[in-house]
């Protein structure tokens, strides 16, 4: 696996992560089932008759997707802006994913340019960045598109808007995710993906969905990277030319 890695390392330009999952656990201490409840709450309160069939609901994305669906602009609007705020919230106890930060910090020392694209919104994700000292290594964050919750991934928007931004062909990037709707949007956007399964259900899903490789731990990525870093360090040193 780890060659296979080295290989996509050295076939790309750019880094796309997704947040939630490759760089940190963003509900760890608010957890998302509660969001997802609160928004449900939202809807009960503003009269929404789908609301009933989200009682079980434990992912707040998907109250959004599912608003986006049944409800008029003005409702989506309305739980976005509660999801936003949600996001902020929680951004406060979100627990780094180990090693998260160190495959930043090697995609940077390999040249990689790097972008965050995310379903969670983008405020969310810049706080998070400020808190832990990594928006200096960010070049981009894309996160989900307000209040149009049918152009998150795995539509392939995102990921395409990313990589014109940083201005490298989409498939000399690389998307790091842990869901199969990352899978599938890099899939559709033509862009290298690999699966980051941190639970060990996902790992079959994601090789059958067609991931170019998959990790069960983001060390996998972190090493990866540096061997590539220390083998140009050799090619251009005194010793290797």
């Amino acid at each position: 696996m780890s060659a296979a890695l080295e290989q996509l390392g050295r076939e790309v330009r750019a880094l796309l992560l997704d947040f939630d999952g490759p760089v940190c656990s963003i509900f760890a201490g608010y957890p998302a089932p509660i969001v997802a409840r609160e928004l449900v709450q939202l809807l009960v309160a503003r009269g929404a008759a789908f609301a009933t069939d989200l009682a079980d609901e434990s992912d707040p994305l998907e109250v959004l997707r599912r608003t986006g669906v049944e409800a008029d602009s003005g409702l989506t609007r309305a739980i976005e802006d509660a999801l936003i705020a949600a996001e902020v919230r929680a951004t406060a106890t979100a627990e780094p994913t180990p090693c998260g930060r160190e495959v930043i910090v090697a995609a940077r020392q390999v040249g990689l340019s790097i972008a965050v694209v995310s379903n969670n919104s983008r405020q969310a994700v810049e706080a998070y960045l400020r808190t832990h000292r990594l928006n200096q290594h960010i070049r981009l964050v894309v996160g989900r598109m307000y209040a149009a919750p049918d152009r998150m991934k795995p539509n392939p928007e995102p990921i395409l808007r990313a990589a014109n931004a940083l201005g490298v062909d989409p498939n000399l990037c690389l998307l790091l995710g842990d869901s199969l709707s990352d899978i599938e949007g890099a899939k559709a956007s033509g862009t290298r993906v690999v699966g980051f399964a941190n639970k060990s259900e996902k790992k079959p899903i994601f090789e059958q969905a067609g991931a170019d490789a998959v990790v069960t731990s983001m060390k996998e990525v972190a090493r990866a990277l540096v061997r590539l870093d220390d083998a140009a360090g050799d090619s251009t040193s005194p010793s290797g030319s």
